[in-house]
Parts: C-alpha cells; sequence; structure tokens
C-alpha cells in the first residue's frame, strides 16, 4: 500500500469520526444544572416553552433561547396539569429513552465503519488479488516433454495473435490432470508465446464469508481484465468454485451457485474478438458443471498426466543439474524408479535427497539418499527399479 494511499485511508476515518461526534452531540446536547425554584419561577413568569418529564429530572427551554437547563424532579402527581395549564409543550422521556437513542449512535457508527471497511476491502482486493503480469517470462521450451500439448497450444497462441475472420474466438480452455504437472506453467508460457497480459487467480480467492461477494469477485476480475484485454484469465483450482451445482439449499451450496452463475454471465457477454481468453485448471474435470464446461463457454480440454518416460528424462537432467552424483546412481534407472511421479514430485525428491547429503556431509548423492527422499516425501517409487 502506498503512503498516499494511507493518507487518504487515515482522512476518510478522520472525517467519519468528527462527523460522528458531531451527530452526538447533537442527539446528546449538554445541558445546565438550576435550582427547582428558578425553575417554578420561570414557569410562574410564563418564560418556559418546553419541558421534558424524565425519570430523575425535569429537562427545559426559555421563550427566546435554545440554551437547555435541567433541575431536580418533584414527582408532584399534579405537575404536569399545571404546566399545561401554563400553556407550556409537555413531554414525558425515561431512561430508555437515552438508552436507545445511545443504541441507534452506535448502530450507525458500526453501520458507516462497516461499509467503509467493506468498500476497502473490495477494493483491495480488487487490486491485489487480480494482479496484471505483462510477462510471465515463461516459454513452451521451459516446460519439460508433452510436446502433443505444446503443439496444440500453439495453434492458440496464433488465434490470440491474429484472430481468424470466419471463426468465434475461443472463451476457454481448460487443463485437466493430477497435480503437480505445469497446468500453471502451460498457462503462463501460453500467455508469453502471445505476448498477452496475464492474470492469474484460483478458486479459493471466491470464497468468502460474505453471501454474494464470490460472484462479485468474478465480475471485478472480468472487468479488470477487459481493461487489459488481451488478456488471460488463468483461474486454478477451479473444482473449487465451478463444482457441479447442488440445490439443497444450503447457504455454501447457494454461493457456490452465484459465482457458477456470474461466470456463465460473464463467459456469454463476451463479445467476438475481444481478446479475453479464460485458462481453468482442475484435477476433477468430471466434476465441473456441465453448464461451465460445454461447448462454447470452455471449447478445449487438454489433459495434462504424470510426465512419460521422454519427460522423465528431460526433467531427470533438469533437477540433476549442477548436482554431483555418486557413480552408483544411474539416470536411467532414475527415469524408470519415477514412474507414475508427478514432475513437482520428482523435483521435491531430488531437492530432498541433495539437502540430506548434505546432512551427512556427503559431496555425493548416492541411491539412498534418494530413496530415503522419496519415503520422506511420500513419494511411491520402484525401489527395485533403481537398484
Amino acid at each position: 500500500m502506498t503512503i498516499q494511499r494511507k493518507k487518504k485511508i487515515v482522512i476518510g476515518i478522520i472525517i467519519i469520526a468528527i462527523g460522528l461526534i458531531m451527530l452526538a452531540s447533537c442527539f446528546l446536547e449538554k445541558a445546565e444544572y438550576v435550582p427547582y425554584q428558578t425553575f417554578y419561577q420561570a414557569v410562574q413568569e410564563e418564560k418556559v416553552k418546553q419541558v421534558v418529564l424524565e425519570d430523575n429530572r425535569i429537562c427545559f427551554l426559555q421563550k427566546g433561547s435554545s440554551k437547555k437547563y435541567y433541575t431536580d424532579h418533584s414527582k408532584l402527581p399534579e405537575l404536569k396539569e399545571r404546566l399545561l395549564l401554563k400553556g407550556i409543550d409537555v413531554q414525558e422521556a425515561s431512561a430508555e429513552d437515552t438508552v436507545n437513542l445511545i443504541a441507534n449512535l452506535l448502530f450507525y457508527m458500526f453501520f458507516f465503519i462497516a461499509v467503509g471497511l467493506g468498500v476497502y476491502k473490495l477494493t483491495e482486493i480488487t487490486r491485489t488479488t487480480f494482479k496484471v503480469v505483462k510477462h510471465t517470462n515463461v516459454r513452451f521450451s521451459d516446460i519439460a516433454g508433452m510436446k502433443d500439448v505444446k503443439e496444440e497450444m500453439m495453434y492458440i497462441v496464433s488465434l490470440l495473435k491474429n484472430p481468424s475472420e470466419t471463426a468465434r474466438p475461443i472463451k476457454g480452455i481448460i487443463l485437466e490432470g493430477p497435480p503437480g504437472n505445469g497446468k500453471t506453467l502451460f498457462a503462463k508460457a501460453l500467455a508469453s508465446e502471445a505476448n498477452v497480459n496475464f492474470i492469474a487467480t484460483k478458486g479459493a480467492d471466491f470464497q468468502s464469508a460474505m453471501m454474494s461477494m464470490g460472484a462479485q469477485k468474478i465480475k471485478l476480475l472480468f472487468k479488470k481484465a477487459a481493461r487489459h484485454k488481451p488478456c488471460i484469465i488463468f483461474i486454478d483450482e477451479f473444482d473449487g468454485i465451478g463444482e457441479r451445482r447442488n440445490y439443497a439449499g444450503t447457504g455454501v451450496d447457494k454461493e457456490n451457485n452465484r459465482i457458477i452463475i456470474a461466470m456463465l454471465n460473464e463467459m456469454d457477454g463476451f463479445k467476438p474478438n475481444d481478446g479475453i481468453l479464460v485458462i481453468a485448471a482442475t484435477n476433477s474435470y468430471l466434476s465441473l458443471d456441465a453448464a461451465l464446461i460445454r461447448p462454447g463457454r470452455f471449447d478445449l480440454k487438454y489433459h495434462i498426466p504424470n510426465p512419460d518416460a521422454e519427460t522423465r528424462k528431460e526433467l531427470v537432467e533438469i533437477y540433476t543439474k549442477g548436482k554431483k552424483l555418486a557413480a552408483e546412481v544411474n539416470k536411467a534407472k532414475l527415469v524408470d524408479g519415477f514412474e507414475n511421479l508427478s514432475a513437482a514430485a520428482i523435483e521435491t525428491i531430488m531437492n530432498e535427497a541433495g539437502i540430506l547429503a548434505e546432512l551427512k556431509k556427503a559431496k555425493e548423492i548416492t541411491m539412498q539418499n534418494i530413496i530415503d527422499a522419496a519415503a520422506k516425501t511420500n513419494s511411491k517409487i520402484d525401489i527395485k527399479k533403481l537398484k
């Protein structure tokens, strides 16, 4: 947050505080005490225009003056009648009225503060959560393997650079597959290859304790993307907000339904060739709402699987680069032993193996270091293939 922004917030709080103090002073104006004899004499001389009979005191105003006075309450049964006969405006009030007044003031104070904080929070969400990245600095060449997916995505790059005049633009792409295999990297690389702006977010960013806030965040996200088009919106953990709608009637279900409806409205509201592409990543494609993933909204789906043998070979080269391996460590065996592991799991195992070697003050990473690292990170490897 900038210093200028902080100053504006402080000034706003001060203005609200001054306004509340002035409001309170209007309702809780101080009164001056006078003896009962002075009040009685003023009544007899017909100088009193208004009297408020409270539980333990009498408040009054004199003619031609706005100053408020109070005196002791005589509790005489005929007092009100005498005052009325003098042509005085008589009102009755109790301590409960004062309590209600203070309660109302507190209510309005908290109301204004809550509204102010809500507006400020929503502004902060828009400014900090949905950051526009102009250069992701990730290319397809930085991603190991998966040549088929890269080749297909290059077609999307060409469409973003040169929109087709005969075909409608692609609104959305689903990247589906187990976690840790580069779905985020693919989205960043696509933005970089096409040289367009990139906004990264995740399903949890739209979840809120305040009802309807998630749908409002969706609208803010698309408005921001529209201001920075051409732009790619990337939503990770998409199943967190795009899961099949449930009409059970609970608050959580209703909020999830609102978010999905907001997504549908924003995607259907796209104008032709407006330069906004939504990429959603999910580990569970089948759990997504059918209305979201139908053709015309998310037109394409790419499966990003655990790395195959060729990809694992590239990953082993990448994650062992700069590390000194013992003679017993055969990279080909590592490729076989890491079968069915995600790219992230392979990277974690090799990094942990290096840490274990350092803890033992060894100069080389042994095969046992790698096996121990796999066990420590709960990664299932085929030990027989490593030995």
